[in-house]
């Protein structure tokens, strides 16, 4: 009897602490759990850090950044030895100051190799806060209602496309007109030639000069951003333009030629 009450005392015993199992189970999947966590997270600061690395081997080709010989030695960990990177490719680099003294340095230079057209006010020159803006004034360059550049404007685009093809930004096109409206068999409004003026010249650019699709790009404004008041003739002549603004942005990944 007193045996029978010992085995039935010790089975009674053992069934009161099986909870103990369950949360042993419990504490282990909630470690695994947490160790998981702990390794995902390590595995993106090495993704970061690693992509960090590559945008800044790619702004030192670019010229962007200067070499050091901590991030030319791939045997160094980047997350150690990478400062921080705030730009990327595609983004307004407009703060930056060394794209801010190769926006003067190229505006320099187009300054003296557009001399002559400078002076006769056919072409313009301007650095603001969204880029290089050079002007062509229909006057110059275009016929009137034609999308076309005449043929004796050819040297002058020649002059700048050689230097501004040498830079890595991108390059917006736009067309402008005046407030006179038109209606041709081939435009039937300012918006239409306007349009026709900035892709025409994006497509010269590419086919004639060879510049990579990806840098470019093209607008048309018609008479809604004019620059001079559109009641003299003299302000309706500065209106009727096309603007090359080279972007403080690159598209253009290193690899990729600027020019074909």
């Amino acid at each position: 009897m007193k045996a029978r009450a010992s085995k039935l005392k010790s089975s009674g015993h053992a069934h009161q602490d099986r909870w103990l199992v369950s949360y042993a189970d419990f504490i282990t999947l909630l470690f695994a759990f947490f160790v998981v966590l702990y390794a995902s997270s390590r595995a993106d600061e090495r993704k970061q850090a690693q992509i960090a690395h590559s945008i800044q081997s790619a702004f030192q080709v670019l010229g962007l950044f200067p070499s050091t010989p901590a991030a030319q030695d791939h045997s160094v960990d980047p997350q150690a030895s990478m400062p921080p990177i705030n730009l990327v490719l595609g983004d307004d680099l407009s703060a930056s100051p060394s794209v801010q003294q190769d926006l003067q340095h190229l505006q320099t230079q187009l300054t003296g190799a557009l001399s002559a057209q400078i002076a006769q006010h056919v072409v313009a020159l301007k650095l603001g806060r969204e880029g290089l803006v050079i002007s062509l004034r229909e006057s110059g360059f275009y016929d009137s209602g034609s999308a076309l550049p005449h043929r004796q404007s050819k040297p002058t685009l020649d002059r700048a496309v050689a230097i501004i093809g040498a830079t890595p930004y991108d390059i917006r096109i736009e067309g402008h007109t005046d407030n006179v409206p038109i209606h041709t068999p081939q435009f039937a409004s300012n918006w239409e030639l306007s349009t026709a003026r900035a892709t025409e010249l994006a497509k010269i650019f590419i086919v004639e000069y060879g510049f990579s699709p990806a840098r470019l790009s093209a607008a048309g404004f018609a008479e809604y951003h004019p620059v001079a008041d559109n009641d003299t003739p003299e302000g309706r002549s500065q209106n009727r333009r096309v603007d090359i603004i080279v972007l403080p942005r690159i598209s253009v990944m290193p690899g990729q030629s600027l020019q074909r």
